[in-house]
């Protein structure tokens, strides 16, 4: 006989799975992985034919530089060594890789953005609207994260500002300004498109600019491995390879 008093047990409730990144978005993510893995490694492999970056129009051995590789921590040097592409010296293929992965980042990008501007991905999920911008929304966002809540419990799906923020300087900012000064460095297109060394103060300057980009893009990407890490590393990875993500047990709750 059933137990009159017994209380009910519950039934545990599976977090939903939502739809949350488009094919393109996918297809996208991906390339660019590849991209950045091979154009990182070649680039360090052209940076270290000439370890010095100036500013100006000119630069060689004897002129000012305002950095070296000579300057930087030993331990950043050996990494370096381990990252370029190729393994050995030689800055002809390294230049081969480089340009070849540059032409498949820059279409690639422009793919994305056409395909993104027509299924409205950019408005609906990394538009910035102003009310999102104030110190005191930008404040809690920063103090969720640090108490590792990556998601709003009312719309767990969507972009939070700082991730806004990062993938709009990220795919406006920082890829644009390498490809544009990546064909600033090339004598080719200066013939071309002159005053893309009128808009980046010079080939020295470009080549610098060049790197400072390349330099955010690490550090966005040792951010994103790290958020992803913390998020849970197969949900979100899964995410990015099916499109389906599983809403945390902890965020679904708060919706419940």
């Amino acid at each position: 006989m059933n137990d009159p008093t017994a209380l009910p047990v519950s039934t545990p409730i599976s977090p939903p799975v939502i739809k949350r990144h488009r094919l393109a978005t996918r297809v996208w993510h991906w390339v660019t992985v590849v991209t950045m893995f091979i154009m990182i490694g070649s680039g360090i492999g052209i940076l270290k034919a000439h370890p010095r970056l100036y500013w100006g129009r000119y630069g060689a051995n004897f002129d000012t530089a305002w950095t070296t590789l000579d300057q930087w921590p030993s331990w950043l040097v050996s990494l370096l060594n381990l990252l370029t592409i190729p393994a050995s010296y030689n800055l002809a293929l390294s230049r081969r890789w480089h340009l070849l992965f540059a032409l498949v980042l820059a279409f690639a990008l422009l793919g994305f953005m056409i395909v993104s501007l027509i299924n409205k991905h950019f408005q609906r999920d990394l538009r910035v609207r102003a009310a999102e911008l104030s110190p005191r929304e930008v404040a809690h966002d920063v103090k969720e994260h640090l108490a590792f809540r990556f998601h709003d419990p009312k719309r767990p799906g969507a972009y939070n500002i700082l991730q806004k923020l990062s993938y709009v300087a990220t795919i406006f900012v920082l890829i644009p300004v390498m490809i544009l000064t990546g064909l600033t460095m090339s004598p080719g297109m200066d013939a071309a498109f002159p005053w893309l060394l009128e808009v980046f103060g010079g080939r020295q300057s470009a080549r610098s600019i060049h790197f400072i980009a390349a330099t955010g893009l690490v550090l966005f990407i040792i951010a994103h491995l790290a958020l992803v890490i913390l998020a849970g590393t197969w949900n979100e990875v899964r995410s990015m390879i099916t499109g389906r993500w599983k809403v945390p047990a902890h965020t679904s709750e708060d919706v419940a």
